[in-house]
């Protein structure tokens, strides 16, 4: 994708503790993100928050296990992003507690790879 090309900006917001099969859910659309060849997608993890349907969950340094906020944000153009959206909204829509997704139209004004380790 080229520098000040307008793309879209996926946010999903879901919980820490929501699973696909064996694994985080989070974690799951990350990997199929990179399988499919979006741009980039990055998971931050809260320390504060709440949904529509829940109470406040906090982090406290004594409970690891705790339920915590999370949002995935993933970046590409318009078409890529709501095609992506579109393969992972069935699961998405079986979230257990609910979860919200937006997207935002936003302008790439740097994209610059780094060098994959190893080469030179």
């Amino acid at each position: 994708m080229e520098n000040n090309q307008t793309s879209l900006l996926l946010r999903i917001y879901l919980s820490t503790t929501d699973r696909y099969k064996e694994g985080l859910l989070y974690e799951h659309i990350v990997f199929k993100a990179k399988e499919k060849g979006l741009i980039g997608a990055t998971v931050l993890k809260g320390i504060l928050g709440y949904g529509s349907s829940s109470i406040i969950h906090s982090y406290k340094l004594w409970e690891l296990d705790e339920k915590l906020p999370a949002v995935i944000e993933i970046i590409d153009g318009e078409e890529k992003v709501k095609g992506f959206f579109e393969l992972i909204k069935p699961l998405l829509e079986s979230v257990r507690y609910g979860c919200l997704v937006t997207t935002e139209k936003i302008e790439i004004i740097l994209q610059k790879p780094g060098d994959k380790k190893g080469t030179m």
